[in-house]
């Protein structure tokens, strides 16, 4: 997958009403590329609905976003109708644009490998090079999470945030047990007893 700061391959593909977008015709834009295995299934049907209803946003942030796919013009088009889709989605069967930014690759379905395109989204650059990558995606929210970072607003959630780790102060130097410290004061006064005693007898013997 294409790294951060990359520059993106040259490309020139139809959308779903045949006409042709390519890097030079973008230049000069920040705009979105999001790509996805199939139109009209499940997964891909959310992600789609989740950039329709956030295109005002993207809109007035002057970022245009394309959706890519190795289905045909004819899929796109029918799909963009049923799901009244308001940005454009471009057919990629070649997969030019797809194995040039590297979303395709191995993908597992039910303990069975296979080679697919891989849902993943990259934000371009004035200057056509990669500004940000999701090299995974949640259909749900996607939208969204690319949205608030368009806005420079944080996609992480506050679950996933980790706490920096607070500096453990030092515990003060226990105090001696109580049991010892009774014992340090009571071995001179047993120690002073007995000298007493001792100069006690002798008076004692003298007398």
């Amino acid at each position: 997958m294409l790294d951060i700061r990359k520059p993106i391959p040259d490309f020139s593909l139809p959308d779903e009403d045949g006409r042709l977008v390519t890097k030079a015709s973008l230049k000069g834009k920040r705009f979105v590329l999001y790509f996805y295995p199939k139109d009209s299934t499940p997964g891909c049907t959310t992600q789609a609905c989740g950039f329709r209803d956030e295109q005002p946003a993207f809109g007035k942030l002057g970022v245009p976003v394309f959706g890519i796919s190795a289905d045909t013009v004819a899929s796109h088009r029918r799909f963009a109708d049923k799901q009244s889709l308001n940005f454009r989605l471009l057919a990629d069967p070649e997969r030019q644009l797809i194995e040039g930014l590297g979303a395709w690759g191995e993908k597992t379905l039910y303990g069975r490998k296979y080679m697919g395109i891989l849902r993943c989204t990259f934000v371009v650059d004035a200057s056509g090079r990669v500004e940000q990558v999701w090299p995974k995606v949640d259909v749900k929210t996607h939208a969204a999470d690319v949205r608030r970072y368009l806005m420079g607003e944080s996609t992480a959630s506050a679950a996933s945030v980790v706490p920096a780790k607070k500096a453990v102060a030092k515990a003060p130097a226990k105090a001696a047990p109580k049991a010892a410290a009774k014992r340090a004061s009571k071995a001179p006064v047993k120690k002073a007893a007995v000298k007493k005693a001792q100069v006690a007898r002798s008076t004692s013997r003298k007398a």
